[in-house]
């Protein structure tokens, strides 16, 4: 069987890309491992100072904190669960923690049931657990959007003025989907060689 040579330049070079990327996701996926487990391990260290503008560093995910919260200046509401795993509201507290100007404070403050709830809450010293405030970008927006800056979160340890307390992160809810992508890649790879050898095949057996 005689090959096209530009075709099969063509490709060749998209299966070895595709390959490419198949390896890169394999190599992604050992890295993101590597950092769930120091984020397990960061768990039994002890507690460190809020950061208080993102990005939120290796060393302080899933770190105990504490922070000072001056005033509420927002709430902000988003589906999740408590710390017995109901479903609820997620009621999130933006604070000021100094001046007007300048980085505040990101609370999960905990979860009601009710979606109109006024948290009579106005601030004061909390802890809880380092992680980031959610994303809420559509799944076309983090893939092809611009790269976006995660600000950190304090996920109480407890239940603030009338709300549960809210469920506790952990390492193990941290996406690592590294392993599915490097799959794909190689079935696109593989689906690629196939559809291509049918395809001349298929034509030279016309000729």
């Amino acid at each position: 069987m005689r090959w096209p040579v530009i075709p099969t330049i063509i490709v060749a070079l998209a299966v070895a890309t595709m390959i490419g990327l198949g390896l890169w996701q394999l190599q992604r996926k050992a890295e993101k491992e590597g950092q769930i487990a120091l984020f397990v391990a960061n768990m039994r260290k002890p507690a460190v100072a809020y950061p208080p503008l993102g990005p939120v560093p290796t060393a302080a995910m899933f770190r105990k904190s504490s922070a000072n919260c001056l005033s509420v200046a927002e709430w902000q509401t988003s589906a999740g669960k408590d710390s017995e795993g109901r479903a609820g509201i997620r009621y999130i507290a933006n604070c000021t923690t100094g001046g007007n100007e300048g980085p505040g404070l990101i609370l999960l403050a905990g979860v009601s049931d009710r979606p109109d709830l006024k948290p009579g809450w106005t601030g004061g010293i909390v802890s809880g657990m380092i992680v980031t405030e959610p994303d809420k970008r559509s799944l076309i927006a983090k893939l092809f959007g611009p790269t976006l800056i995660l600000r950190p979160m304090l996920v109480s340890d407890k239940g603030i003025a009338n709300l549960r307390a809210p469920a506790m992160p952990h390492p193990k809810d941290v996406t690592n989907n590294h392993l599915a992508y490097a799959v794909q890649w190689f079935l696109f790879a593989i689906a690629a060689s196939v559809i291509y050898v049918l395809a001349v095949r298929r034509r030279q057996s016309e000729r």
